[in-house]
C-alpha cells in the first residue's frame, strides 16, 4: 500500500493516476532519477545565484 493509496481507496480512479505517471515517466524521467531529491535541492541555485 502506497500512501496515496491511503487517501484514495476508490479503485476507479487509479486507471487515470497508472495512466498519468506512465505518461510523466516517459516525457519526465528525471522525476523518478534515484538523484531527484539532490536536484530538486540543487534547483534555487541554479535558477537564482547567488552574487
Amino acid at each position: 500500500m502506497t500512501d496515496l493509496s491511503r487517501v484514495i481507496d476508490d479503485p476507479a480512479v487509479w486507471a487515470p493516476i497508472d495512466r498519468i505517471v506512465g505518461t510523466l515517466y516517459k516525457v519526465l524521467p528525471e522525476l523518478f532519477a534515484p538523484d531527484c531529491n539532490r536536484r530538486l535541492e540543487a534547483a534555487p541555485q541554479r535558477l537564482w545565484p547567488e552574487d
